[in-house]
């Protein structure tokens, strides 16, 4: 057997959603900040994010985390976090999947009953408290970077619905959010491809529309990812969402060819971006919880721990809390002679 790469990783998910986490094989990456070792791994290692995501290692819903030598001196360890199209600075259900890695297989020491540690993740330190017993991490609560709404009822025009009216919001990623319930359509799992096809009509229109910009980091633009929404239908929730997450290039010619998949997940970097919107319209204060229900019904707890601001837009500072499982282990190779080094998608499920 021919080899010329060889990739270690650990598989995992949180509440769903599936986070390949990367512990060996990653070659050096430059750069004083995990911020700036992403950029050097989109720069000139992109081929490894689309060995790991494509087919045949990968799927269109499948996310992995790179595990990296931290730059900031508090920080116990780093992570890049890559999917489908781009390089999100920070998510949730990945840093849960990260934690649970590092902490079960023994790479960074597990303490029961509480273990606390600090990531670097692109968008900055990550500070971590996980519930542990028995080996096991039960629960993962981190300390998010601020979330915040830099746009309100905004109108847009969206080819084949008019006029919506979104929100833009900072979470770790720039999401735009519609209500669903306003658009007449159903949040449950079996409507996957219709919410797909809404979800990316409209983050199209509102990228050409509505671009923002990071204030505290140029380099960091959006709306890259969308968020409907709705009113509760499980006890104990607050709220659902399904969190639409590209998987290809979107041709306004072509609307419902639209390629893109659900978040598993209830998706952490959505539901503090929701929750910043909520605390934008006077509808969320500090200490108050939101618990996000999913397509899956699994859920994802937020908590406004304290008010800020990012920049001139109030923002609030919230942690994100859930579980995540292990299910596998896996030796990923590359054979010099493979016609798909880069490996493939086919429209047939991308």
């Amino acid at each position: 057997m021919r080899i010329s790469r060889m990739i270690q990783a650990v598989e995992a998910h949180a509440e769903g959603e599936p986070g390949r986490v990367i512990t060996g094989g990653m070659p050096h990456l430059k750069g004083a900040t995990v911020f700036e070792k992403m950029q050097d791994m989109a720069r000139n290692h992109d081929d490894i994010r689309l060995q790991m995501l494509r087919e045949p290692r990968g799927n269109p819903g499948l996310c992995c985390n790179a595990v990296v030598p931290p730059c900031h001196p508090e920080a116990d360890m780093g992570f890049i976090i890559f999917e489908q199209t781009e390089y999100p600075p920070m998510s949730g259900s990945n840093t849960i999947c990260t934690v649970t890695v590092l902490l079960e297989t023994g790479i960074l020491p597990m303490v029961e009953p509480v273990t606390e540690l600090t990531l670097e993740a692109p968008a900055g330190l990550i500070r971590v408290r996980a519930e542990c017993e028995d080996g096991k991490v039960k629960r993962v609560e981190f300390l998010n970077v601020p979330a915040f709404a830099m746009h309100l009822d905004a109108p847009v025009e969206v080819p084949g619905l008019g006029t919506v009216q979104v929100d833009v919001a900072w979470g770790g990623m720039f999401f735009v959010l519609a209500n669903a319930d306003s658009l007449g359509l159903s949040l449950e799992a079996d409507n996957g491809k219709e919410i797909v096809r809404i979800s990316e009509a409209i983050r199209h229109a509102t990228v050409e529309q509505l671009p923002v910009v990071h204030p505290e980091n140029p380099d960091i633009t959006g709306p890259t990812i969308t968020n409907l929404w709705g009113a509760p239908v499980a006890p104990g929730t607050d709220g659902r969402g399904a969190i639409t997450i590209s998987t290809g290039p979107y041709d306004p010619n072509r609307p419902q060819e639209a390629s893109g998949i659900l978040d598993r997940s209830p998706c952490g970097t959505g539901t503090c971006a929701k929750m910043a919107v909520l605390h934008a319209r006077g509808l969320l204060g500090g200490g108050d919880s939101y618990v996000n229900a999913g397509p899956l019904g699994t859920t994802f707890t937020g908590r406004i721990t304290e008010e800020t601001r990012v920049g001139p837009y109030p923002a609030i500072i919230p942690t994100l809390s859930g579980q995540g499982w292990i299910y596998g282990t896996s030796n990923w190779t590359l054979d010099p002679s493979d016609p798909f080094p880069q490996g493939y998608t086919v429209s047939d499920m991308w």
